[in-house]
């Protein structure tokens, strides 16, 4: 992997572990010489993430629509920040720079970008990996949830075939690594 695709916050969270798994993440982005895809801002989990990078000489591109730049507070100092016209395009140009995806505690938003990025894998539109930084246990419903959608079958198996879970940013490297990998 060169790069990955980081969907979160705009928001640092109720609990200070979100904004710590942010920059743990972005520490291990950076040892592992992985370059960043995230969404342009310089608050919240976002923030804390590119932050992170930043302050270790890794690679960090924003990307975000026009309409945004102003109330997402968009980094305008990063040096590849690119402004596009609209969320769809943010999302198609972040997974066409990106070799996997990963999903941080986040809002609407972010679980958005996770169900969209799951769909065009079930519709072929990528191949990549998506894992879910599960901090704090934010996504233990959620997953429980997709469990019980395949079990009523509406959801088939292998359409979560990509899916990696783990709370622990370095372990959830390693685990899209060895996926992305076997793609």
């Amino acid at each position: 992997m060169t790069r990955v695709c980081v969907f979160c916050g705009s928001r640092p969270g109720a609990r200070p572990e979100y904004v710590q798994a942010a920059t743990a993440l972005g520490e291990a982005l950076v040892t592992r010489k992985i370059g960043l895809v995230y969404g342009g801002t310089r608050v919240g989990t976002m923030g804390a993430l590119a932050s992170a990078v930043l302050a270790r000489g890794g690679e960090v591109i924003g990307v975000m629509p026009r309409d945004l730049v102003e109330r997402e507070i968009a980094w305008t100092e990063l040096l590849d920040l690119r402004i596009v016209g609209s969320v769809p395009e943010r999302k198609a140009l972040m997974a066409d720079l990106s070799d996997a995806f990963i999903v941080l505690p986040g809002g609407l938003g972010t679980l958005d970008e996770l169900f969209e990025m799951l769909s065009w894998a079930d519709l072929g539109r990528h191949s990549k990996s998506i894992g879910l930084l599960n901090v704090c246990r934010y996504y233990d419903a959620l997953v429980g949830f997709l469990g019980h959608a395949v079990a009523e079958r509406f959801i088939d198996a292998g359409q979560l075939s990509r899916l990696v879970v783990d709370e622990n940013p370095d372990a959830l490297l390693d685990r899209l690594a060895s996926a992305t990998a076997a793609v």
